[in-house]
């Protein structure tokens, strides 16, 4: 089959791979309908060292059920399914408390041979764990939107559940990628009074403002600071939703959120240690956050995808075939793309 492989900063190519199969009783075999690009595929795709051997790319995915080892009960060849970015057993005692992105014996796709989702399909373990199934009458108009469970939805309603967003409460928004933009319909399905989105891409924060924002900063640093002061008062904002990863950010976070408050983390860290942790203390800031167990949210969000009361497909701005999935990276990393589906 063909497939996306990174072999180092820069060089993506669409190649022959093996065709996945089952290597466990408990597997399935997905043929990929949709996937996409993330914006944390490009942290490789600036600094990953060169590598002779490649790795396969992609973590979110949705497709059909081509195959099945005779453990799995529950999933059915032919279904229609949602491929979260983690696979889970399903049944350790993280997964039982509801934490399936840490699971004992678990993993991320992209990161095991024969486990990328930017490809015409692949190996999913743990497949009655892992695998979400929706409806199969659904209509091709929403495959964008559940194309985002698969990851960036989630990870955006996570942190806004990490933050403690609720009714009457003023939320900010730091970063405009597409996890960002999910975090504010997140927000203002929760509730939230205000939201702040601090970005500096208009064409995105005009569409954060169609998803619910109601006011933007697009300055940065300790000007970002005051004007988020301005609009939502002195002590800031109850809840930050921190959805980039730099220390930049963290730091612009930790300075807006109001004492006692809480930031949600959905940005990958690019640091070792937290900045400010003085700070996180004497202002009691609440820290929340981590990989989102998305089949665990999934649940709560799906329904307000098939009734049209959310659309984060909105957050894909474009979409190429598999093999111009090399440009997909490139446009993404130029910042002429916001989020690019893949379509095998």
């Amino acid at each position: 089959m063909r497939a996306a492989v990174m072999y180092g900063a820069g060089d993506v190519r669409v190649e022959d791979v093996p065709d996945p199969t089952l290597l466990e009783p408990t597997d399935a075999i997905l043929r990929v309908r949709r996937a996409c690009i993330c914006g944390s595929d490009l942290w490789g795709y600036r600094a990953m060292p060169a590598a002779e051997d490649g790795r396969e790319m992609g973590h979110e995915a949705i497709g059909v059920v081509e195959d099945v080892g005779p453990e799995v009960t529950k999933i059915k060849r032919g279904d229609l399914v949602v491929l979260p970015f983690a696979y889970c057993d399903g049944s350790c005692v993280l997964c039982e408390e509801g934490l399936d992105s840490s699971c004992l014996h678990g993993g991320f796709f992209g990161r095991f041979k024969g486990g990328g989702a930017q490809g015409e399909g692949l190996r999913v373990p743990f497949a009655d764990a892992t695998l979400f199934v929706i409806p199969a009458a659904t209509d091709e108009s929403l495959i964008p939107s559940l194309l985002s469970l698969s990851d960036v939805m989630g990870t955006g309603h996570y942190a806004a559940l990490s933050a403690g967003v609720a009714p009457g409460k003023t939320v900010a928004v730091i970063g405009d990628g597409a996890v960002g933009l999910c975090a504010v319909i997140a927000a203002k399905r929760l509730g939230a009074e205000q939201i702040i989105i601090l970005g500096h891409h208009q064409d995105r924060t005009d569409l954060a403002r169609r998803l619910g924002a109601t006011d933007v900063v697009a300055a940065r640093g300790e000007e970002a600071v005051e004007e988020v002061r301005r609009l939502a008062g002195d002590l800031g904002p109850h809840c930050v939703l921190e959805c980039v990863g730099h220390t930049d950010s963290i730091t612009t976070a930790i300075e807006i959120v109001r004492r006692g408050g809480a930031i949600g983390r959905a940005g990958i860290p690019q640091a070792q240690e937290i900045p400010d942790r003085q700070a996180t203390f004497w202002k009691n800031i609440t820290l929340a956050g981590g990989p989102t167990p998305i089949h665990t949210c999934i649940p709560e969000l799906l329904p307000d995808i098939l009734e049209g009361r959310i659309e984060p497909g909105l957050v894909f701005d474009r979409q190429l075939g598999l093999e111009q999935t090399p440009d997909g990276y490139r446009a993404m990393n130029e910042r002429e793309a916001l989020k690019v589906i893949v379509q095998p």
